[in-house]
């Protein structure tokens, strides 16, 4: 049989480790469980992790780097409403699509606050902070002047509105419903975006001047004939 390299072999016992942290818990997901998930040895998952918390640190990095990527692949790079709306539905989408994630962060999130140090934390500001960079730069390039403030807050609602999306469709597992909730959950969106961004100042298109044509036609109007 071939050797799987070692990166790869580390690829898959952390997806492996998503998926029984999704179904068993932080504390169901022993060593022996995601080893035998990946179909590889126990030896070999202690051999690329030393302990489970450097597997469960490796299980965050890739948790955030998946999210991270949800959000640039939904980065339309225009107007800051637009952007927020398309952010919402990517990531809203990618839960809907992917549980065993959603599920995973959850429990990984509930497990990094009872530990030490702050990886929760770390996870959530780096989700905001891509997020945030997004829509800040979907304003200044559609000449949109949106105070840092508004921004941020922007920012939280969406970031938010997922979050409660994704717990409520962990909970209940219903996909018919979720996708409608979708469009409502966007909806939500919309009325905060209209009551503080409705009155944005955008950058104003300068008039087109009249060819010399329409300006002869425009002198012609003015001229009676007797």
């Amino acid at each position: 049989m071939a050797r799987i390299p070692a990166a790869e072999r580390r690829t898959e016992l952390v997806a492996a480790a998503v998926r029984m942290i999704a179904a068993h818990g932080v504390d169901g997901a022993t060593t022996r469980r995601i080893a035998q998930d990946a179909n590889a040895p126990l030896a070999t998952l202690h051999y690329c992790f030393a302990t489970k918390e450097v597997l469960f640190a490796a299980v965050f990095e890739h948790v955030t780097a998946q999210y991270r990527e949800v959000l640039t692949r939904n980065d339309v790079q225009s107007d800051v409403e637009t952007t927020a709306r398309a952010l919402l539905r990517g990531v809203m989408e990618w839960y809907l699509a992917n549980p065993d994630f959603g599920a995973a962060i959850v429990e990984l999130i509930s497990w990094a606050q009872r530990q030490e140090g702050k990886q929760a934390e770390i996870v959530y500001n780096e989700a905001l902070a891509t997020m945030r960079a997004i829509l800040d730069a979907a304003a200044t390039d559609a000449g949109q002047s949106v105070d840092p403030k508004t921004i941020d807050e922007l920012t939280y609602i969406v970031s938010t509105l997922s979050d409660g999306f994704a717990l409520n469709w962990l909970v209940f597992t219903d996909r018919a419903a979720a996708e409608s909730q979708i469009e409502l959950v966007l909806g939500v969106l919309d009325a905060w975006m209209a009551a503080n961004l409705g009155d944005v100042p955008r950058p104003v298109a300068p008039a087109a001047k009249a060819s010399p044509e329409e300006a002869l036609r425009s002198l012609v109007s003015w001229v009676s004939v007797d």
